[in-house]
């Protein structure tokens, strides 16, 4: 066995990658039709495979598909959802606003109103105080015009009673 040494160290190392190189080639050869591009493909184009596999493989990726699009329609339809909830409260939010400012609007006219009236409601105090005065002193004015008749028929019957007697 009579080996020829390179010369130099470039030509050392491509001898020494070779076997390297051929086992990655043979890697990426096809069986059937020599290298290919792709080192992870095993479909040959060409060749010929089993029509109920392929009807298979389609029904899979359908599914995968209809799975996939699912999965992603469905926080999609949450966020949709959501909008039309956050919709929803944004416009009782403002009907709320709404009542509140209108119920701001009435209780400012109602204390205005009452300011207005608190003079009012004082004299009205003033005239009731005036007639429970009046009436107690009507109560007097009556007992003591009661008492009074009282006197006077008193005395109008010693009156009578002393002329009877004469």
């Amino acid at each position: 066995m009579d080996t020829e040494k390179p010369s130099t160290s470039a030509a050392a190392a491509a001898v020494a990658s070779a076997p390297i190189m051929q086992e990655q080639n043979a890697l990426l050869d096809s069986p059937l039709h020599g290298p290919t591009l792709s080192s992870s493909s095993s479909f040959e184009a060409l060749a010929r495979h089993d029509p109920n596999l392929s009807r298979l493989a389609t029904h899979m990726f359908q599914k995968t598909e209809e799975y996939i699009t699912h999965e992603l329609n469905a926080p999609l339809e949450d966020y949709r959802l959501l909008e039309e909830m956050n919709k929803a409260t944004i416009a009782k939010y403002k009907d709320m606003r709404q009542i509140a400012e209108n119920l701001n609007v009435s209780t400012s006219e109602l204390s205005l109103k009452f300011q207005q009236l608190a003079p009012l409601m004082q004299q009205i105090d003033e005239i009731s105080d005036t007639v429970d005065k009046l009436e107690a002193a009507a109560y007097k004015l009556d007992a003591y015009s009661i008492a009074l008749e009282n006197r006077v028929k008193c005395v109008l019957q010693r009156k009578a009673g002393t002329n009877v007697a004469q």
